[in-house]
C-alpha cells in the first residue's frame, strides 16, 4: 500500500495511469456521493434553524467543510461492516442508514427518538449480527476511546471468522490520547480488520495542530505501529473513497489495520456556541471560496460525467423535500415521559416504580422529593 506522498509505480513501457477504486463506481453511484454530501449539509442547516428557535436540546456540532470525509469514507464500506462516528460524521451515519427524522428527533430530545430523549446529537447506534442491523456504533464522548472499542469489535470479527471490517473516526487531537495509542497498537498486533480515519482539520478544538504534536503529518504515526499509512485530500470525495477502499480491502483480506489521514478543514467551531476567535482572519473565508467539497465535486460531475443543471436541481429539490418532511414529523413528536428514564438502564422492563421512597407513606410527611437522611440535608430542617 502507498505511503503518504508516494504513488504506485507504473509498469515499464506504458503510460497508462493506475486504476483508482472510484473508477469502478457507476455514474449513479458518483451522483449518489453528491446526494449524501448535500443531504448532510442541508440537514445541518435545518438543525441550525431549529437550534436558534431553542428546539434543539444541548449543543449543535457542524461538519461544514468536512462532508466529503464522512461520506466518501463510509461509502467504501459494505452493509455488513461496522462504523463508529464522531460528532462531525453525520454524513457517515446517513450513508450507513440513519435517517434525517431520527437525527432531528435525537437532537430535539423527542420521546420517540432513538434514545428516548436521553442523549444528544448522533449518540445512538444500531449494531448486531451482519445483515440484521445498519452497522453503526453509538459514539461515546471521551475522544480516542472508540479506537479500543472498535478494536474489540473487529477482534470479535476475526475470532468468529466473519468477513467484516470496522472503521473508526478520530480527530487530529485524539491521536495524542493514550486510548488511541493503546487501541491502535493492540489492533496492529492482533491484525484486526480495522480502518482508523484521522480527520486532520487543523484544530483540536481551539488548539492548532502544530501546538499539539511535533509530527509533520499524522500519517507518519502509522510506522510506529508497524501498519500502512495512507493520506488523501479530505475535500475530494473521490480521493477519500479511493484511500478508504484500499484500506477496507486490505483489512478484509486479513492484513490488519490501516491508518488513513484526511486533510480537511472545519469551517465551524467545535460547536455552535464556539465563535472561532482563535482562527486567523480570512482563513475560513479562503477555505469556503477555494476548497469547498461540494463545490469542487459539482465541477467533477458536470465536466467529467456530464451531469446537467436540471439533474442537480432535481437532486436539491429531493433533499429539500426529505428534510421538510422529516422536520414536520419530528415537530409532531412529543417529549419523553418520565418513566422512559428507566427503560433499558438496569432491567427491561423496569421493575422499579417512581418515587419508591413515598410508597405507603403520607405525602405530607415530605417537604421535598428527597427522603429524610439523604446526603447532608434533612427535610425536617425546613419545617417550623
Amino acid at each position: 500500500m502507498a505511503r503518504a506522498g508516494t504513488t504506485p509505480a507504473r509498469s515499464k513501457g506504458t503510460s497508462k495511469a493506475p486504476v483508482r477504486p472510484s473508477d469502478a463506481l457507476s455514474r449513479e453511484q458518483k451522483i449518489e456521493l453528491y446526494y449524501w454530501m448535500r443531504l448532510t449539509r442541508s440537514l445541518e442547516e435545518r438543525l441550525v434553524n431549529l437550534y436558534r428557535q431553542t428546539k434543539v436540546v444541548g449543543g449543535l456540532f457542524r461538519s461544514l467543510g468536512q462532508e466529503a470525509d464522512a461520506v466518501g469514507s463510509c461509502f467504501a464500506l459494505e452493509q455488513r461492516d461496522v462504523m463508529s462516528p464522531l460528532i462531525r460524521n453525520l454524513g457517515a451515519m446517513l450513508v450507513k442508514g440513519a435517517t434525517p427524522v431520527e437525527v432531528l428527533k435525537q437532537y430535539m430530545a423527542k420521546g420517540d427518538s432513538p434514545t428516548r430523549g436521553r442523549e444528544l446529537n448522533i449518540h445512538f447506534g444500531d449494531i448486531g449480527p451482519a445483515g440484521s442491523t445498519r452497522g453503526f456504533l453509538g459514539q461515546i464522548s471521551p475522544l480516542g476511546d472508540m479506537v479500543p472499542v472498535m478494536t474489540g469489535v473487529t477482534l470479535s470479527f476475526k475470532m468468529r471468522g466473519e468477513d467484516r471490517v470496522g472503521l473508526v473516526y478520530i480527530g487530529d487531537g485524539a491521536t495524542s490520547t493514550g486510548a488511541f495509542h493503546e487501541g491502535i497498537n493492540f489492533a496492529a498486533v492482533q491484525k484486526c480488520p480495522l480502518v482508523v480515519i484521522v480527520e486532520n482539520n487543523g484544530y483540536a478544538y481551539s488548539t492548532p495542530t502544530h501546538k499539539q504534536t511535533a509530527a509533520r503529518q499524522f500519517v507518519d504515526k502509522a510506522i510506529g505501529y508497524g501498519i500502512p499509512g495512507l493520506q488523501a485530500d479530505g475535500n475530494d470525495v473521490l480521493a477519500v473513497y479511493d484511500v478508504t477502499k484500499q484500506a477496507v480491502d486490505h483489512a478484509r483480506a486479513g492484513h490488519g489495520v490501516t491508518l488513513v489521514e484526511l486533510i480537511t478543514y472545519r469551517r465551524k467551531g467545535h460547536a455552535e456556541h464556539d465563535n472561532q476567535s482563535y482562527v486567523p482572519p480570512g482563513e475560513i473565508e479562503r477555505w469556503a471560496a477555494e476548497n469547498d467539497p461540494l463545490d469542487r465535486y459539482l465541477v467533477v460531475l458536470r465536466e467529467q460525467l456530464g451531469v446537467t443543471d436540471e439533474e442537480i436541481s432535481a437532486l436539491h429539490d429531493r433533499v429539500q423535500r426529505e428534510i421538510d418532511d422529516a422536520t414536520d414529523e419530528a415537530e409532531r413528536s412529543g417529549p419523553p415521559v418520565p418513566l422512559d428514564a428507566l427503560v433499558g438502564v438496569y432491567a427491561d422492563p423496569p421493575a422499579e416504580q417512581p418515587l419508591w421512597f413515598r410508597r405507603d407513606a403520607d405525602a405530607d410527611a415530605y417537604g421535598t422529593e428527597r427522603p429524610e437522611g439523604w446526603g447532608t440535608w434533612n427535610a425536617s430542617e425546613t419545617k417550623p
